[in-house]
């Protein structure tokens, strides 16, 4: 990526044009993570069984998903204190990992958080495959494979879906209207994976081949957790703490950097 394009979407400043503070949760555990069990695509026809034909959006969570929200709302809470805004994409599973993570804040303490839900912080679009097995998709599209390793995991666009480059364009329009709009701010996102890490690949400036590379290597559990803060020295939003909550324990373990 160009200094230039850098600079474009996050200068030097001298005055804060950003939000003071930035925290990115995924979602809990939702149905489908429980079925798909890290996989692409569901192993088999059983575990597909009850949400074959389920729009993505109104997944919901499962009974552990729930509890790694009100879990890491209490550890948000305590470390992080109020937030002035709480977005998320309008999904099902984010809105209920919202409401799991504001059971942590008092009512009147509710009362000062703005919840808002944005069409940019959506899930990849998984396209034709959404509901395949992967022999199914296999199948039906057997030239996948090749055109994947072709045009790269940045890149490739899987039939009817979204590319990582697509993801990246939505998100960059939603930290412009952080940027216009939350100045000073301390604001709390809930999305998805995907989206997550092209949050990160524009504030922490990664390559196209970084984001694969870091997508093999560090994985983003259910209710993981990034944080950003304001640095006056580098006039940017600083990564200063990154929470990874195992989906198997909804106890959040946070280990802050920089503070």
């Amino acid at each position: 990526m160009s200094d230039e394009l850098e600079d474009h979407l996050n200068p030097r400043s001298e005055a804060n044009k950003r939000p003071a503070l930035l925290v990115l949760v995924r979602h809990g555990q939702s149905a489908r993570n429980l079925a798909k069990r890290g996989n692409t695509y569901f192993p088999d026809a059983e575990t597909r069984t009850g949400l074959r034909g389920e729009p993505d959006h109104l997944t919901p969570l499962t009974e552990l998903g729930h509890q790694q929200a009100r879990q890491t709302g209490i550890a948000l809470r305590d470390t992080f204190g109020l937030f002035d805004y709480l977005y998320h994409s309008g999904y099902v599973r984010t809105f209920q990992t919202a409401e799991g993570l504001l059971t942590a804040y008092t009512p009147a303490e509710r009362t000062q958080i703005h919840l808002r839900h944005n069409l940019f912080l959506r899930e990849r679009e998984a396209g034709y495959t959404f509901d395949m097995t992967t022999s199914e998709a296999n199948t039906a599209f057997p030239w996948l494979q090749e055109y994947w390793e072709t045009f790269g995991r940045f890149f490739a666009r899987p039939p009817g879906a979204e590319s990582l480059a697509d993801v990246a364009q939505r998100v960059y329009l939603f930290l412009g209207m952080l940027f216009r709009e939350r100045a000073n701010q301390r604001v709390l996102v809930v999305c998805h994976g995907g989206t997550m890490r092209m949050f990160r690949f524009w504030l922490e400036r990664w390559t196209y081949e970084e984001v694969v590379n870091r997508w093999d290597s560090e994985s983003i559990p259910n209710c993981g957790v990034v944080a950003y803060r304001y640095s006056p020295d580098n006039g940017r939003l600083v990564l200063v703490d990154e929470v990874c909550q195992k989906p198997s324990n909804p106890e959040p373990s946070f280990r802050l950097k920089n503070q």
